[in-house]
């Protein structure tokens, strides 16, 4: 089992949990738009810590994005599986064509 798995797994498991125990049950508990909003803004500071280009900041904001990408698939009830068999699906395709074939 991968980091992600690991990770994609304890995510599932806090849905549940209770809030006042848990940062991702807390954030969980706030529904997908309040995850999708914090998943937004740990992005914009990965993206500044990428043109500042600082390395271990740019790590450390990179692991605070999948993070919070995989509390916001929780959210909506989509897996790291499906994320994964989509990129599988894409695998051998030149990102021209399909991004062509979506639009």
């Amino acid at each position: 089992m991968t980091t992600l798995s690991r990770l994609a797994a304890t995510i599932q498991a806090r849905k549940g949990a209770d809030p006042e125990s848990s940062w991702t049950a807390k954030l969980l508990s706030k529904g997908p738009e309040k995850c999708a909003e914090k998943f937004g803004e740990e992005a914009v500071e990965a993206i500044i810590e990428a043109v500042k280009g600082d390395r271990a900041k740019l790590t450390a904001e990179a692991a605070d994005v999948l993070y919070h990408l995989l509390v916001m698939l929780a959210a909506r009830d989509v897996t790291l599986d499906e994320v994964l068999d989509e990129l599988d699906r894409r695998e051998g395709t030149s990102g021209l064509a399909e991004k062509a074939a979506r639009g």
